[in-house]
């Protein structure tokens, strides 16, 4: 049994030193660098953050100078940030947590039909106990209208969410001209900015949020840790009702023993992301561009979404007449998607392409490239041989030339 264990373990290992990774929206790899400062406080320093002894103590200390080290990166207070298990429960706590704290207010609330299931699903619940929710759609270049935000406030609107960087299409919404007019109605403004963090350089009072979420696994951070900036300075200053109880940490807002081996881990991500920013961004984006020069003179190939207000990692294509799901099973030893890992397992086409105004065969036909920092201009030549390798066999099967 332990050869074969033994076994399995160097055919992984293999498999993952051959693999081409480009699904970095869904998740990272994690920084060996972030690994190692973890490691200790998964073995030796395995005191809990919220006892008072010397031990407790010395953990704690940790634990705030990688809250200072992430306020660092979005240029925020360090008791602004709640530590969450990741984004999707910090969005949860966030909208819900302001809805039940204002309902007296007002019951109201604005998003966008491209968002991540986590905010449009949250949303949802929330209809269920009597809110109302505006679900606005977006241009066919994936960009909201900011007038419809203006035109949808009413008096009982409470909060307006719109993400800063959308997982599938890269495209950067207005969110600072969104937050304006938001704070000019009295309302309060939040943005998934999941996608964004750690990426581009993020000042949530210039972006005007009022409440901010993000997830470490998305910048070579851990999995299973996140955090929610909530504004605690006027005019604009948050208040939320907790959704976990027992125990009081995080300001009474997120009771719970603190993963203290993660939030050191996504401090520790968050010092390399704002030290490394600018070299992995002009990195990555070269790259990105030299891969979509070359995949966009495959015939009938098409970039969805806003070309000039995207993030420089992503691309998401669309090859007409092929099937997504087919191509990507096609590819040998390269890792992309079709869409948000969040909802990939769904045969439903892209809740975010049908918005933008794309048929369900084109949907289908559309794949998301996702660049990192670890890749090279060797992975990017193997992808796009690949890819049109594939492609040409795909439409082949399909068309096939008849027998005379």
């Amino acid at each position: 049994m332990k050869c074969k264990a033994l076994l399995i373990d160097i055919v992984n290992l293999i498999l993952v030193k051959l693999m081409i990774y480009l699904d970095n929206n869904a998740t990272t790899k994690l920084d060996p660098r972030v690994l190692e400062v973890m490691m200790p406080y998964l073995t030796e320093e395995y005191g809990n953050a919220a006892s008072n002894h010397a031990f407790g103590v010395s953990i704690n200390s940790s634990v705030q100078t990688a809250r200072e080290q992430i306020s660092e990166l979005v240029n925020c207070a360090p008791t602004d940030l709640i530590f969450t298990s990741g984004a999707t429960e910090a969005i949860n706590l966030a909208i819900k947590g302001l809805a039940k704290e204002n309902q007296q207010r007002g019951n109201h609330i604005i998003t966008c039909e491209t968002e991540h299931p986590a905010v449009l699903d949250t949303c949802r619940a929330l209809e269920a106990d009597g809110f109302q929710v505006s679900y606005l759609p977006v241009q066919p270049n994936g960009l909201i209208n900011i007038e419809l935000i203006r035109e949808a406030i009413t008096p009982s609107t409470i909060l307006v969410s719109v993400m800063l960087v959308n997982n599938e299409t890269g495209v950067i919404q207005p969110v600072r001209e969104i937050s304006e007019i938001c704070h000019s109605n009295g309302v309060f403004f939040m943005t998934d900015a999941t996608q964004a963090v750690g990426k581009m350089l993020i000042d949530v009072n210039d972006l005007g949020a009022d409440l901010m979420v993000f997830s470490g696994h998305k910048f070579y951070g851990p999995k299973g840790v996140g955090a929610l900036y909530i504004r605690s300075r006027r005019p604009f200053k948050v208040k939320l009702n907790p959704l976990l109880h027992g125990g009081g940490h995080e300001r009474g807002l997120r009771s719970g023993t603190l993963n203290v081996p993660g939030i050191v881990g996504l401090g520790q991500a968050a010092f390399l992301a704002k030290s490394e920013l600018k070299q992995n961004s002009f990195n990555i984006k070269v790259l990105r561009d030299y891969l979509e020069s070359n995949l966009l003179s495959i015939n009938q190939s098409y970039i969805n979404g806003d070309v000039s207000n995207r993030m420089y990692n992503v691309c998401n294509l669309r090859f007409k007449g092929i099937d997504a799901d087919a191509l990507i099973v096609g590819l040998k030893d390269i890792m992309l998607s079709n869409g948000s890992a969040c909802s990939s397992a769904k045969v439903e086409p892209s809740h975010v392409l049908k918005a933008m105004g794309l048929s369900d065969e084109d949907c289908y036909s559309s794949i998301r490239i996702s660049i990192g920092k670890y890749n090279t201009k060797e992975d990017i030549d193997a992808v796009v041989n690949e890819l049109k390798e594939t492609i040409t066999q795909l439409r082949e099967m399909k068309n096939p030339v008849p027998i005379r």
